[in-house]
């Protein structure tokens, strides 16, 4: 079994918590038994939660990377959650070694744990704030510090946006981060989704975020589409359609190979700014 870690200061351990969640499903130790409980039961319905999770990291990672390979040396990973194997700085300085990497996440527990994973990188930092609030957050003195928002920078918005709900209009929040980013800057945006998959398992998804500290909200193709408005897809693979594509056919080698049950659980796309 996987240790759990003692309880800290100002995290809430009553409740089951996102970001905790993702990082036992990814092999992580920073969880509660209170995640545990809760993956249990998710994974009881969709036994292939796991896999879900990781083809969501491998998109993330897939994309970051490809990002990098386009020149862009400045990255805002919003949502990001705990830092594990294969975080965004560390893949993207594979191609640029002086990539700049500003994190955010909500929970107070991320911003911990992010402490002593970044401590002596002056090139990543992470930022505890609510991406639902842009404004304070893209003037922050620390996202300013490292984000030069005159160049190019890769937006990261990968499995966040379905825990916003259509109340705080998550489409005029992309929007509203997408206008402070310059021409030849990239979205990578990933989102889970109740299309095709039995109706049964997305309400056990749901119920189980019901009680935690941010609510699950998958969506359709047509809605997730909506974040990609006015900019220009990149084409997911080789031969491909500019279009939105499930999580594990984005930057893939061999569509019928990457087409797996667990990677239809979201859409993905990658699009240029300008």
């Amino acid at each position: 079994m996987t240790e759990v870690p003692p309880a800290l200061s100002g995290v809430d351990t009553s409740r089951p918590s996102a970001a905790r969640i993702y990082d036992l499903m990814l092999g992580g130790c920073h969880y509660f038994p209170v995640d545990q409980k809760a993956a249990a039961k998710v994974m009881d319905v969709v036994p292939e939660c796991r896999e879900v999770a990781w083809a969501n990291r491998g998109f993330h990672q897939r994309a970051a990377r490809w990002i990098a390979d386009q020149g862009v040396s400045q990255f805002l990973d919003l949502g990001s959650g705990l830092l594990t194997v294969g975080n965004t700085h560390e893949v993207v300085r594979e191609i640029m070694p002086d990539a700049r990497v500003v994190y955010v996440d909500l929970d107070p527990m991320v911003a911990r744990q992010a402490g002593p994973a970044l401590h002596g990188d002056p090139n990543a930092v992470l930022i505890q704030a609510d991406l639902r609030d842009p404004a304070p957050l893209l003037a922050d003195r620390q996202l300013r510090g490292l984000i030069d928002f005159s160049q190019p920078v890769g937006l990261v918005l990968t499995a966040v946006m379905h825990f916003v709900a259509d109340g705080s209009n998550p489409w005029r929040l992309v929007r509203d981060y997408l206008a402070a980013l310059p021409p030849g800057s990239y979205l990578a945006l990933s989102h889970g989704t109740s299309d095709g998959v039995p109706p049964l398992a997305t309400a056990c998804w749901q119920d189980v975020y019901a009680d935690a500290n941010v609510q699950f909200h998958p969506r359709p193709q047509a809605a997730i589409a909506g974040f990609f408005d006015g900019l220009e897809l990149v084409p997911p693979y080789e031969a491909a359609e500019a279009t939105l594509v499930h999580l594990g056919l984005w930057g893939c080698e061999d569509p019928a190979l990457a087409d797996s049950d667990s990677s239809r659980w979201g859409y993905c796309g990658v699009a240029r700014v300008g």
